[in-house]
Order: structure tokens, then sequence, then C-alpha cells
């Protein structure tokens, strides 16, 4: 009996970890989650009960095990820390004694919301609760996309020909299981950086160009607070500023001002930006053959000071959350890069919280 814990003992501990900083019962105090219950019951599908079988886990405790700020764990070292974490069963709301959810039940509860289609309303709930709060957009938008790594896939020509027609390939129809393990709606494409300098101080000739496979995060921020107002996903090919014309521009915005690099700069943008009511801070891009006038030079670097803001929220998602995109289909990817939105604004919406306290 003596090495058992009590109750007083975990109690302590507990304590302790609220002491430490335990970022989890932040976001608890924070953000009500049975706010997203309904939405939840929406999107799942349970059976009434009546054919017996072990009850399903609550809706609400298997979301929350999505939100844990740890976004690359794979489920089953989601379960083994849910197990080991005396944080995590905090947040979830589970105790010593309590039945975990093992790595099949959070497969397959991600895999219902999939198929329903549940993470936008989900990302829009947590939008209006953050509305609510008085978090509203009213200091412009900055709009910019951010290309996420998927794992590289091992292809042949001919496989790749009929992946870019829109046909399965022929050695998959051959080999059904062999096709489930292929990603064919994440693309190649190139991604240019700034060389670094030399150990002399001068630049290269050239810029560096890293190909990067996988899909891309185009997001829509606002100004005054960082949160992620509008998502979406595509592949890593797919025009970046063409976004800009589908829905990513946040139209509930008061203030008019739109930034974004020269990528979104073209006449469509420009007048979608202006029949939307909004005025354009698109960077301007430097005149072919000519060097770029004094005037769009300074006006660019004024333009960086804000865009700057959003890659914030990239650098956390890369960073912090370490977000790569294991999961197979443009429908898995769409759920993965909405949870990471998601998350950044839930932990987002402490910063304000902590400078409020301070």
């Amino acid at each position: 009996m003596g090495d058992q814990p009590g109750f007083f003992e975990i109690d302590d501990r507990l304590k302790r970890l609220s002491g430490l900083g335990d970022q989890l019962e932040a976001v608890r105090a924070a953000v009500d989650c049975e706010t997203f219950r309904p939405d939840l019951n929406a999107a799942l599908v349970y059976s009434d009960g009546s054919q017996g079988g072990r009850p399903p886990f609550d809706p609400v405790m298997m979301f929350k095990i999505l939100v844990i700020p740890a976004n690359n764990l794979s489920d089953e070292r989601t379960e083994f820390l849910i197990n080991d974490r005396l944080s995590f069963m905090r947040f979830l709301g589970l105790s010593l004694a309590d039945r975990v959810p093992d790595a099949r039940p959070i497969w397959l509860f991600r895999e219902q919301l999939t198929k329903a289609g549940a993470i936008k309303p989900l990302f829009e709930r947590f939008d209006a609760m953050v509305r609510e709060a008085g978090y509203i957009a009213m200091s412009g938008q900055i709009v910019d996309a951010s290309l996420i790594a998927a794992p590289r896939q091992r292809t042949t020509n001919d496989e790749k020909n009929a992946i870019k027609e829109g046909r399965i390939p022929d050695e998959g129809k051959e080999k059904p299981a062999k096709l489930r393990h292929k990603d064919r709606d994440a693309r190649w494409t190139v991604k240019f950086t700034k060389a670094k300098l030399r150990e002399d101080g001068s630049s290269p000739t050239v810029d560096l160009a890293i190909p990067v496979f996988g899909y891309q995060n185009p997001i829509s921020i606002d100004r005054g607070f960082g949160f992620v107002r509008q998502w979406s996903a595509t592949d890593a090919a797919a025009s970046a500023g063409r976004r800009l014309r589908e829905g990513l521009l946040d139209k509930t915005t008061t203030a008019s001002g739109v930034g974004a690099d020269t990528a979104y700069r073209s006449a469509a943008n420009e007048e979608v930006i202006r029949k939307n009511g909004f005025v354009s801070h698109v960077h301007r891009k430097k005149p072919k053959g000519r060097a770029m006038p004094e005037a769009i030079r300074r006006a660019n670097n004024a333009k960086s000071k804000i865009r700057s803001k959003v890659e914030h929220g990239f650098a956390a998602q890369k960073g912090r959350m370490d977000l790569f995109i294991r999961t197979i289909g443009i429908a898995r990817a769409t759920v993965k890069i909405g949870r990471a939105n998601l998350v950044y604004n839930i932990q987002r919406l402490l910063f304000p919280r902590r400078i409020a306290v301070a």
C-alpha cells in the first residue's frame, strides 16, 4: 500500500504542475470546449447502443486529444503520453481509474471528422468564440501561404504522368494496397530563398532554389491580434495568388487594408480586393530589366514591417508544433492543416490574457 499514490499526493503534484505553468491548464481555463459539442455531434455518427458493444468515448474529450499542442505526435505516442502525463489527463478530465482511448479510437475519430468535413465548422466555431470575447478584426488583414512538407514519394515516370492526368497508375490497379500508400494529391514545387552572404560580405549571384514536396497552407490573419481568420489547404504547386480570389479574404474585418507579398500582385487580385471594398497594400514587383524605383522600394519596406507578422504563425506551426503531413491525400491533409491553424489560434488566445494578467 505504501507504493500506491494517494489522493492528496496526486493533488499536490497537480498543484505543483500548475505552479510551474501548465499550458494545458491555461487552455482549459481560456477555452470552453463544450461549445464544440453540437458540431461534433453533427459530424459523428454513433450508434444508440441498442446493438450492444462498448460505449463510445465522449466526443469533446476526443476533440481535446486532437488539440493537445503537440501536433506531430503519432496516435500510438499520443496514447502513451495520455497514460503517462498527469497534465494530459487533467486536461482531458481523466482520472487514474478512467479508461484511456488507445491509438485505434483516436485514428477513427479523426477519420470521421475527415469524412464529415468537420474541421472548417469547428474552426469557425472557435473564431466566433474569439469574436464574442472582444477580439474583433479591426486593423486590416495579411495574406500569405506556407509550404508544408510531406514524405517524398518514390514514383516512376509513368506513375507521375498518370497522377498529373488524374488517372490511377496501372501498377496501382494491380496492387491496390500499394496504391493506398501513394499520395496522389501532394505535388512538387520549388521554394526560392535568399542565399547567405559570403564570408567577404559579397552577395552570391543566384538565390537558393529548394525543392519541396507536399501541401500549402494559405491563410489570412488579422493584423491587430494575429488570429488566423481564413484558411485553405492545397497542394504545394497550386498558385498562391489564386487563393486570394477563392475565399481567402476575411470579409468580416472592419478595416480595409490587405497586405501580401508580390506573389499576390496581379490585375485579377487587385480587382477582387477593390470590389470587396478593401485597399491593396500588396507589394509591388520589380520592373523587368530596370532597377527598383526608390519610392516603390521604400513603400515595399514599410509594407514588409507589417506583413512580417504573418510569419509568426508559420514559425509556431513549424517550430513548436513540428507540422509535417504524414497522412495520405488532400482530405486528411486538410484536417491536419486546419487543426494546426485552430491550435495556433487557441495558443494565440492565451497571449493577450497573459498580458492582461501581467
